[in-house]
């Protein structure tokens, strides 16, 4: 989460207005069958030269004429002037925006929720989990810990989806595993193509790395049956529940905790996460109901 000295940064609209910005569509990239990379520029230029965010932090996108849908902002969060969601098409506010393509103007809100740790991963392995458009939340963390390699000991991405032709950023993917400041290991459910890699969960990817629980912070972010396996899994090797960190999916509308969609339990996912510490929810966390 973002250290207690840490100002969140300020979205660029007030819960006063609630308006959206303006913002132009300046690339589309497809990622798979499903799933593309929009980058976006904010045409205001006060707003876009004072737009900042975390990583694991989101915007509400605003399809005109549509609705709002929130996304996860997946670029480098120290170039702000790049900024990038990926979006698995779901709806009908992901499908229009999709349609808008290239040159289309979109309204943005944000940024809103919780980040992940960085002041306290200081000195601690990183181990972060991936499944499928999971890896979109958890790609700003790992800019930032290449911009800031020193800032941790060992990183290590361990990535899950469907098949090699569902992965998001394979070209990334393919880069950060040549690179010696990553272990990255990418699991697949079924091999298809040439694939030679891991097959299997992302989760039996743990047997093949060593966990020192005293020193190790661990990130989760995919469906909900991934997030409640790895939790639990890192839990049994007895990372403690304050290093755990779980990032999770809700229908958020209004990113300021007012509307009430997103409530779980007593916290609200739009302002109290989506990035939780496991402790903070771990009374909760295994309930169908919540």
């Amino acid at each position: 989460m973002m250290a207690q000295n840490e100002t969140a940064p300020v979205p660029v609209c007030g819960p006063d207005t609630w308006m959206p910005v303006p913002a132009r569509i300046l690339h589309v990239k497809d990622e798979n069958f499903n799933t593309y990379t929009i980058r976006l520029r904010i045409e205001d230029e006060i707003a876009r030269n004072g737009y900042r965010w975390a990583p694991g932090q989101f915007n509400m996108l605003y399809a005109p004429g549509v609705g709002e849908a929130a996304i996860s902002i997946s670029s480098d969060p120290e170039t702000p002037d790049n900024l990038e969601h990926t979006i698995r098409v779901v709806g009908s506010v992901t499908r229009a925006i999709k349609k808008m393509g290239k040159g289309g103007i979109i309204g943005l809100r944000g940024p809103f929720g919780t980040s992940w740790p960085t002041e306290g991963i200081k000195g601690k392995n990183v181990v972060m989990v991936a499944g499928g458009i999971g890896l979109a939340p958890i790609r700003p963390m790992i800019y930032w810990l290449l911009h800031h390699r020193h800032h941790a000991r060992r990183v290590v991405l361990l990535y899950g989806c469907r098949s090699p032709e569902d992965r998001i950023f394979a070209p990334e993917l393919e880069e950060w595993e040549r690179n010696s400041a990553l272990d990255v290991l990418v699991t697949v459910d079924n091999a298809t193509g040439n694939w030679t890699g891991p097959v299997g969960v992302v989760t039996h990817l743990l047997g093949r790395i060593r966990v020192d629980a005293e020193h190790t912070t661990v990130m989760v972010c995919g469906p909900k049956i991934l997030n409640r396996a790895a939790a639990w899994q890192f839990l049994q090797l007895h990372v403690r529940p304050e290093q755990v960190y779980v990032s999770l999916e809700r229908n958020m509308n209004c990113g300021f905790g007012e509307c009430g969609h997103c409530q779980y339990g007593s916290k609200f996912v739009c302002r109290d996460g989506p990035v939780f510490r496991f402790a903070d929810i771990a009374h909760i966390f295994a309930k169908e109901e919540i």
